[in-house]
């Protein structure tokens, strides 16, 4: 089983390197993830300016390749320069904060999972519930799980699977639920401050 793993929150983030550790008991793992992180870009794509790729190693250790784009770059290049071929599905994440309703339009960790969709790759988004989670072995598990599911079952063309895994332990944990998309909107607040030169900036804050 081919496996591509990438993310929003950058390459060195504590999510995909779950995932990835986890996902490499099924399967052949490949990380295709931004050099830094890239979340709420949305479906960017990089244009005329160059994208480089750099081999990007944990603890001495080869973990994946580092791009320096977006998510959505990066299963593009993943998929057709790195790995050659489409893999049987798509991973993104583990993202460090929940991706749900309107907002997952913004999320560069679900418009990875979009993109692998779009190329007709199954594909899977997964987020944790906390921007301050510790453990995401719990979340790993489930993803692989669900990896095994899919690529078993299948999905529709042009579907992904957007999982938010609740930041607490397993046994507090009642289930899974199949739910559509949810419409509610973040509230923007843009609060106006001054810098340390005294000049005025906005600074985006708001609620759920």
């Amino acid at each position: 089983m081919k496996i591509l793993v990438s993310n929003d929150d950058g390459i060195d983030s504590p999510g995909i390197k779950a995932l990835a550790n986890e996902l490499k008991s099924i399967g052949e793992v490949t990380v295709v993830a931004p050099r830094t992180e890239q979340s709420a870009v949305g479906h960017a794509i990089t244009m005329k300016i160059p994208l480089r790729v750099t081999e990007y190693y944990n603890n001495g250790h080869f973990f994946g390749y580092a791009i320096d784009g977006t998510p959505a770059d990066c299963i593009k290049i993943g998929i057709r320069n790195i790995l050659n071929c489409k893999p049987d599905i798509v991973i993104s994440g583990i993202n460090h904060g929940s991706n749900a309703a309107i907002n997952i339009i913004y999320s560069g960790t679900v418009s990875a999972a979009r993109e692998a969709a779009i190329m007709d790759v199954p594909a899977i988004a997964i987020s944790q519930t906390s921007h301050d989670a510790k453990d995401f072995s719990y979340s790993a598990q489930i993803a692989k799980e669900l990896t095994k599911q899919v690529v078993k079952n299948g999905l529709p063309n042009g579907t992904l699977l957007n999982v938010n895994v609740p930041d607490l332990p397993k046994e507090k944990i009642a289930g899974i639920k199949l739910t559509r998309q949810g419409k509610s909107k973040w509230d923007d607040i843009y609060e106006e401050r001054i810098d340390p030169y005294g000049k005025k900036y906005y600074w985006l804050t708001g609620t759920l």
